[in-house]
């Protein structure tokens, strides 16, 4: 069993709100505008922390972090890339692999929406956490926090970190 902390769209903001959940999880997943790599320099000294990088991301963050990161987490199969989209609107750059290979949880961010929605064409539950930082368009700064137990995604929480100021 894992407890999982998702986040996205940082854009350099870290706090001590974020990090108090940080503390609580086994994991933490990023979906990428990681912007200042402190923010994931922070993440990592605290638990292991899977990333992918977004469209604000500079080369560094480009070097240490993959577009796409596909793994497993228990038995569950796992895709998380910055821009995907969501079930009927997939990015058309994911559209084939996403039909012929599609995981059980398919992970994005960017749209600072958090969304989170069963894709019953490809079998697979779609999560969107939202914005975690300061920059945008958004007006509540959010997270998700799941448990991932076997091959069951579980437990499911929306955080809303507050007001975006």
């Amino acid at each position: 069993m894992k407890k999982i902390l998702l986040l996205s769209d940082t854009h350099s903001h870290i706090d001590d709100t974020i990090l108090k959940y940080v503390s609580v999880a086994d994991e933490v997943w990023h979906a990428g505008d990681i912007g200042d790599l402190n923010v994931t320099d922070t993440l990592k000294k605290l638990k292991p922390l899977r990333c992918v990088y977004g469209n604000i991301d500079n080369a560094e963050a480009r070097l240490e972090f993959p577009l796409h990161n596909r793994f497993m987490c228990e038995n569950v199969s796992v895709w998380i890339t910055h821009i995907g989209g969501y079930p009927g609107k997939y990015n058309p750059n994911i559209r084939e692999e996403m039909t012929s290979n599609p995981p059980k949880l398919f992970i994005c961010g960017h749209s600072h929406i958090l969304k989170v929605m069963f894709d019953k064409k490809n079998n697979l539950l779609h999560m969107n956490p939202g914005a975690a930082g300061k920059s945008g368009f958004h007006q509540m700064r959010t997270m998700l926090r799941f448990v991932i137990d076997g091959d069951k995604i579980k437990d499911l929480e929306i955080i809303e970190i507050g007001k975006r100021a």
